[in-house]
């Protein structure tokens, strides 16, 4: 979430600490595959210990909050826009048409058509969790075959052009019917990832995982940097750029699939960078992830507003970035002193 934060304002000396400018995919594909592992894990607890009532009454209760956080967070979206007087924020954002049409553009917005800028991923979620009951049933039945409907899924999207009806036009930052193929996979893992885990973390994949990684990196450098760019063929440079993040690119999906694999040679379960300070802040972001991401999306667009109106400079840009992932651990430690405590706790 701090990544993508970043990522989310524009021309921000931030964004170069992110996965974004180093290979082909994004913080946007761990984003979603850390979702279906962290949905494996809540819902299935909830199954072991409330049966199959349990987790559909969990998954509708958390599809209904992201659907309420969707709604208020485009609102509140529309009205920074609105307070810093519209113009070109207001067309870099997609809230024109909401302040031009507010009644059509809240009705399209209430069936999850509508999506201003950086909130894209939340209807996504309002789909998953309503449905992940269903395939949890199947993961536990049959995962491979569940995973390979899934895959089968993707490929149609990238054959026939599938996608989900959006407004005023049919784009989505994020195709749902591709990108639920990261978050099947997440959870996937997590119920059958310890019988491939010895092909993870072979030699095999570890020597390919690098070399697909160092590829990756020479090719997205060069798209930023002019005497690299000059060294590409043009014929390959136009073979990998741009990339349909839309429709989630078969190398984006490769590349974020080499990153798992060092993640999971060079990551143990017991890393003590887990107990440091930064990491602990992280901890709790992700414990409040869905307050926190929409935080996140508040904070992009009032940095976004301070470089346009005041100044864009790279002190001005560091300030931001630092002050924004500093309001984002803020506001999770203060959630969590408020937060009820609830026993047993599935997230």
């Amino acid at each position: 979430m701090w990544c993508i934060f970043l990522d989310h304002v524009p021309n921000n000396i931030g964004s170069w600490f992110t996965l974004r400018n180093y290979g082909f995919s994004d913080a946007a594909e761990v984003f979603m595959f850390v979702s279906g592992v962290t949905c494996a894990l809540a819902y299935g607890k909830a199954w072991r210990c409330e049966g199959w009532s349990g987790v559909i009454s969990r998954t509708l209760r958390r599809s209904w909050d992201i659907y309420v956080a969707f709604l208020l967070l485009t609102l509140a979206c529309a009205i920074l826009v609105h307070l810093a007087g519209g113009g070109r924020l207001a067309d870099e954002s997609n809230t024109r048409i909401l302040l031009d049409q507010p009644g059509a553009t809240l009705a399209h917005a209430a069936i999850l058509q509508y999506r201003s800028v950086n909130t894209d991923v939340l209807p996504i979620f309002v789909l998953l969790h309503l449905l992940f009951a269903p395939l949890l049933w199947l993961l536990q039945r049959v995962p491979n075959l569940t995973l390979g409907a899934s895959l089968a899924l993707y490929v149609l999207v990238h054959v026939f052009g599938w996608t989900v009806a959006a407004w005023p036009n049919r784009h989505w930052a994020f195709n749902p019917i591709a990108w639920q193929l990261l978050v099947v996979l997440g959870a996937w893992w997590m119920i059958e990832g310890k019988r491939i885990r010895p092909w993870v973390t072979s030699r095999t994949a570890l020597v390919l995982a690098v070399l697909f990684l160092l590829f990756s990196l020479v090719i997205a450098l060069s798209w930023h940097i002019k005497p690299l760019e000059e060294r590409i063929p043009p014929a390959l440079a136009k073979l990998f750029y741009p990339l349909d993040k839309s429709n989630l690119d078969p190398l984006r999906l490769l590349h974020f699939l080499a990153m798992a694999i060092l993640a999971a040679w060079l990551v143990p379960r017991n890393w003590r960078g887990l107990t440091t300070p930064v990491m602990r802040g992280a901890i709790r972001c992700g414990e409040n992830s869905l307050p926190i991401y929409c935080l996140g999306v508040l904070l992009a667009f009032i940095s976004h507003m301070v470089l346009l109106d005041i100044s864009n400079g790279i002190a001005m840009q560091i300030a931001l970035s630092v002050g924004g992932i500093a309001a984002m651990i803020a506001a999770a430690a203060l959630l969590n002193l408020i937060k009820p405590r609830r026993q047993p706790r599935l997230s």
